[in-house]
């Protein structure tokens, strides 16, 4: 079987209609279909429901799809670790991240990338990633995410979820906040693609307790500026600016974490250098974070 024709199936199914995959194939809409025609007509499955011009994937196809992303990983994979048998390293790593980890975590570590390092390619993830497709798009992915077993990981930190307030705050004379003095506050919120907000807000829950009021921001850097204007506390794991005092958010008498680790697949074939490098990027954290706020 074609890789090619594994290819074209695969972009009809990522892009939803044959014209829109035909447009980032760079081929007309009547050869892509052919092209998928042959390819049922090969497997002898039908792959696609085709009703009122639209494409529906049959359930054969949704379990062939799982197959043929497999294959193209694999085929891509194989052309790779034949590139890096030529040139004796790893010359390329592509790595992912949510926006507030690749920000304060990933963008700080590839600053003290080395020329004999992999060269870097950082791109931000949504914080609900799927897990399989994260990993079959990047070298290595950094999030916190508890990943399922079978998947190649490290744990990097544990990062505290800050209450920031201005220097003269009330609260300032302590270290930490309990979540249900904290829920008296007006709080300033990213949206629920942050998880801090996902982790304060099961807090709440689990307490039984509502905030006094909420500020939402799609931008963590407005989170900070409102809350150096005095419109609250905002609630964030981003490294402070404005002068902002961080407090530590106390729920059962513990703070309030995200758990951060690093993961690539274990049958990679430069899974020895990934290994490496994510024992770099922990001792990274630890002196950027541990040794700060201790």
């Amino acid at each position: 079987m074609e890789t090619r024709l594994l290819r074209y199936f695969t972009a009809v199914v990522e892009a939803g209609t044959v014209s829109a995959a035909a447009d980032q194939l760079h081929i007309t809409q009547p050869s892509l279909s052919r092209q998928i025609r042959q390819l049922e007509h090969y497997l002898g499955l039908t792959l696609f429901h085709r009703a009122h011009g639209r494409l529906q994937l049959t359930t054969e196809g949704r379990a062939f799809y799982t197959t043929a992303r497999d294959l193209l990983q694999h085929h891509h994979e194989a052309a790779e670790y034949a590139a890096q048998l030529a040139q004796g390293g790893m010359p390329r790593i592509s790595l992912g991240a949510p926006n507030t980890t690749l920000t304060d975590i990933v963008a700080p570590f590839v600053a003290t990338f080395q020329p004999a390092d992999p060269v870097p390619s950082v791109s931000e993830l949504a914080i609900d990633l799927e897990v399989t497709s994260a990993l079959s798009a990047f070298d290595m992915v950094v999030a916190p995410v508890r990943w399922p077993a079978g998947v190649q990981s490290l744990h990097l930190l544990d990062l505290p979820v800050w209450a920031y307030v201005p220097v003269d705050h009330p609260w300032t004379q302590y270290d930490a906040v309990p979540l249900a003095t904290l829920a008296q506050e007006t709080l300033i919120l990213p949206t629920s693609g942050f998880k801090a907000r996902r982790v304060l807000e099961a807090a709440l829950e689990e307490a039984d307790l509502r905030p006094a009021a909420v500020l939402e921001t799609k931008h963590s850097e407005v989170a900070h500026a409102l809350a150096a204007a005095r419109r609250g506390a905002a609630i964030l794991t981003d490294d402070p600016r404005y002068e902002l005092r961080p407090l530590q958010i106390l729920h059962r008498e513990k703070p309030l974490q995200i758990h951060l680790y690093a993961a690539w697949r274990g049958h990679h074939h430069a899974r020895d250098t990934l290994e490496s490098l994510a024992h770099r990027l922990r001792d990274f954290c630890h002196a950027r974070y541990v040794q700060t706020h201790s």
